[in-house]
């Protein structure tokens, strides 16, 4: 760490070097917190949870109780230990609660005054963060098992509403107009996640029981752009199949990199697979086998400024940590009672927040690394060497010397 402290400070190395090896550390490092706690305000499991990029201080949760809570992450204490207090409640008493389980919840990506919420009551709601009463309900005809908003989106007004409902379609809503303006169909079965692309904002990737992940550009009326095919079209593995499969079972997960070069995806079949987002095709990154039995969409994210990336998978009880582009499983995070249902990665901090059916937010946090200590021994009488730090070994003069 000297040495690229020394580097930036003397012009040799981009600051954006130090960033991306102090990033990848604390990420490597990242245990659960027992000092941190947040409020248990849930009586049933938590499905999904987000944190906005405005100021990186508030979280979103949405359970399987149908309540919504805002947290405030900041360490107003000042002391090692403290709680992330809910700064308010849509709770059972409200007349505004979903009256069954909310799937999604997302902050709107340019201002923390709004989020958007979709549940299992057939609706969609998008909420005044002051008030918490909603400014707009969309209405529905089968549970909606999830949304986004585009993160990047300037040229249309779209929700980044895209709604997976029962009926296998996919609409966009229009915040404006406070309509449904346009369907997508393609798939054959239940869509169970969607996600807008970081990088085009007309493009649109959607996953579903069929286990198909088709990529969409909304301004095209034609159909979808493509299919991703796991065999990258060799008929011989895929002769008995008579459409593309990204998946042997139930696709139920999204997540772009965050520039929008790849595409992850998890299914039931017990797999996660890498594409490349520009033509479809499947990287053949082997990460192993995935625990995957969840009937609904499964929230995965990835690491940010670090090199390389990391993926975060929630895998039963666990969260799972695996290197991007190689594969390889680097720790198992566990602390939960029951399975993990999401999980959110903070960017500005590197920390990570997970949320599962016992009805627990655990944070985890990077470990302060203890200074590297050289034990200086005294020689026994036996003649045997001091302990010296391996980082100060000779290494490379010979024993006859």
């Amino acid at each position: 760490m000297l040495g690229f402290l020394t580097a930036r400070q003397a012009g040799l190395d981009d600051p954006l070097r130090l960033r991306r090896a102090e990033s990848t550390r604390r990420v490597l490092n990242l245990e659960l917190n027992h000092d941190r706690d947040v409020d248990r305000i849930h009586s049933n499991g938590i499905n999904t949870i987000d944190i906005e990029v405005i100021e990186g201080r508030y979280m979103l949760s949405g359970g399987a109780d149908g309540v919504i809570v805002v947290y405030d992450l900041e360490n107003n204490s000042r002391k090692p230990q403290y709680t992330c207090k809910a700064v308010c409640t849509v709770g059972r008493s409200s007349q505004y609660v979903h009256r069954f389980s909310v799937e999604t919840v997302q902050w709107y990506p340019h201002d923390t005054g709004m989020f958007v919420s979709s549940s299992f009551d057939k609706t969609m709601k998008v909420w005044d963060t002051e008030t918490l009463k909603p400014a707009e309900v969309f209405q529905f005809e089968g549970n909606v098992y999830c949304h986004h908003m585009s993160p990047i989106a300037r040229k249309h007004s779209l929700i980044a509403g895209v709604f997976g409902t029962k009926d296998q379609k996919v609409q966009l809503c229009d915040l404006k107009s406070g309509s449904r303006i346009q369907v997508l169909q393609g798939h054959r079965g239940e869509v169970l996640s969607v996600r807008w692309s970081p990088r085009y904002e007309h493009i649109l990737a959607t996953a579903s029981t069929d286990s198909r992940v088709l990529v969409w550009d909304v301004r095209r009326a034609s159909g979808s752009l493509f299919s991703l095919d796991q065999h990258n079209g060799d008929k011989s593995k895929a002769s008995s199949e008579a459409v593309n499969t990204a998946h042997n079972g139930r696709v139920n997960g999204l997540c772009f990199t965050v520039d929008g070069l790849y595409l992850l995806t998890t299914g039931t079949d017990d797999r996660m697979r890498l594409w490349n987002s520009a033509n479809g095709k499947n990287t053949l990154v082997n990460y192993g086998k995935v625990s995957n039995e969840s009937r609904k969409g499964l929230k995965i994210t990835v690491s940010r400024s670090c090199s390389p990336e990391f993926v975060f998978v929630p895998c039963g009880s666990s969260v799972a940590v695996y290197t991007l582009h190689t594969g390889e499983l680097v720790t198992m995070l566990r602390g939960h009672y029951n399975n993990v249902d999401c999980c959110q990665f903070h960017p500005d901090y590197q920390e990570l927040y997970s949320g599962g059916k016992d009805c627990n937010i655990l944070a985890w946090v990077p470990v302060v690394r203890p200074p590297d200590v050289e034990e200086e021994g005294t020689a026994a009488k036996g003649g045997s060497q001091a302990t010296v730090n391996p980082a100060f070994e000779d290494a490379w003069s010979s024993d006859e010397d």
